[in-house]
């Protein structure tokens, strides 16, 4: 096949864009990138938001905000059009409570600790992996039928 009979079979693009595009395979929409500390008034990231009491509501990211020299990223979002955060329910407050609860309790000795295990690497607490005591304070030991998990 010539290089002409080539050139006729492929698409040719519109002409108010390039021939050749240089596309970064991981860029986000091409949106503006501020360095720390230097956005706009107005702009806010997730955790912001969530200090003044709002939420994204669906919005979509206007912009980014470069942390670290380039190495961490975060989405700014518009507060204009940012919602209240939904209110805690019974209903949310309870299941969060039994999801906690399947990652503070051991499943060999039954406590209840007030951090998170490493079940998935140990399997239990290290008081029963290893031996190793673990302070009264930091675990409550509750009967079967109290325990939500």
């Amino acid at each position: 096949m010539t290089t002409a009979a080539h050139d006729a079979d492929a698409p040719t693009p519109p002409h108010n864009e390039p021939a050749i595009r240089d596309v970064e395979m991981y860029a986000d929409d091409q949106l503006p990138v501020y360095l720390w500390r230097q956005a706009p008034k107005g702009l806010a990231t997730r955790r912001q938001l969530r200090e003044m009491q709002l939420r994204p509501g669906g919005q979509a990211p206007v912009a980014e905000i470069e942390c670290r020299s380039g190495m961490r990223r975060a989405w700014l979002y518009e507060v204009a059009l940012a919602l209240p955060v939904r209110p805690m329910t019974l209903a949310k407050e309870a299941a969060l409570d039994k999801a906690m609860a399947a990652r503070q309790t051991c499943p060999s000795c039954q406590k209840r600790y007030y951090h998170c295990l490493p079940l998935r690497t140990l399997g239990s607490c290290l008081e029963c992996h290893d031996g190793t005591p673990a302070l009264p304070g930091t675990y409550v030991c509750l009967p079967p039928a109290q325990q939500a998990a």
